[in-house]
């Protein structure tokens, strides 16, 4: 294996793990980072597709019990089959739209540039979500993940149908749109966490299946290598996201967003930074 392109996976995994739960686009970083990598190629395309599995397990390894307690109880159990069934519910407007629109969105969008420019418009959007959050009472009535209705799962899944567009954040928009329709910031957030299993994974295996004409075992490798990387760092994201919203807003997360996206456009205007296309 080639130690340069093992070391550029290595750094896409941890990109990956440490953004994709975070309000700050992971797919947006990837784009960059693969950018500035020079990996914009279809195979490291589906490399950033494929490396997502890792921060998915680091979820299903955090919230086991949880999950192992849903799927056994979908039976017997109506809190379980309720909790599953909003979880469907909130996934079906992102999946639809992104099987209407995906090829159009990654032609025109999947660029430094509008990411950059998405980067900055969702860091403004935390910033009015978290001053209407502190204006406006919470939701007396969901003090967990399991009092949700299918309605407010509903509003979230309208609101993740916005990461569609590169740089926005799968988790940003659905705490923030949690938060945005009433629910306390720790259910926004672990909501977030359990729907990014189902959307992340069978996005994983539809683009795998899709793609799989360019991949080879001699793909395994390297590709695991980003995967074990994106596990460990998400991993560790998710750990401390749950401490740091109980004593803290999002609101760091979107001046990052901003500085960020502006440093990218003036990058590229003065040509500090050649990103690639």
């Amino acid at each position: 294996m080639d130690t340069i392109l093992a070391l550029k996976a290595i750094i896409m995994g941890l990109v990956e793990g440490f953004t994709e739960f975070l309000p700050i686009s992971s797919t947006g970083h990837l784009i960059l980072a693969g950018s500035l990598l020079k990996l914009t190629d279809d195979k490291w395309k589906v490399f950033e597709i494929v490396i997502q599995a890792g921060a998915i397990l680091a979820v299903c390894w955090e919230y086991r019990a949880r999950i192992a307690a849903v799927v056994g109880g979908l039976g017997s159990d109506p809190k379980a089959r309720r909790f599953a069934f909003n979880l469907a519910v909130a996934f079906m407007p992102a999946a639809l739209l992104g099987l209407a629109f995906g090829k159009k969105i990654k032609a025109v969008l999947f660029k430094p540039e509008p990411v950059a420019l998405a980067f900055i418009i969702g860091g403004l959007v935390i910033l009015y979500a978290e001053r209407r959050h502190k204006a406006s009472p919470v939701s007396e009535r969901v003090a967990s993940v399991d009092d949700m209705t299918v309605m407010d799962a509903l509003k979230v899944g309208c609101a993740q149908a916005f990461a569609l567009i590169p740089g926005t954040s799968r988790s940003g928009a659905t705490i923030i749109g949690g938060m945005l329709f009433g629910l306390p910031r720790k259910v926004a957030t672990e909501f977030s966490f359990f729907l990014a299993i189902p959307t992340l994974l069978l996005a994983t295996a539809y683009q795998l299946f899709k793609e799989r004409a360019l991949l080879s075992a001699a793909d395994m490798p390297l590709f695991g290598l980003g995967t074990v990387a994106a596990f460990i760092s998400a991993f560790l994201c998710v750990r401390w996201l749950l401490r740091y919203i109980s004593t803290h807003d999002f609101s760091a997360f979107a001046w990052y967003r901003i500085a960020f996206g502006l440093f990218v456009i003036a990058s590229a205007h003065y040509g500090w930074v050649v990103w690639a296309e």
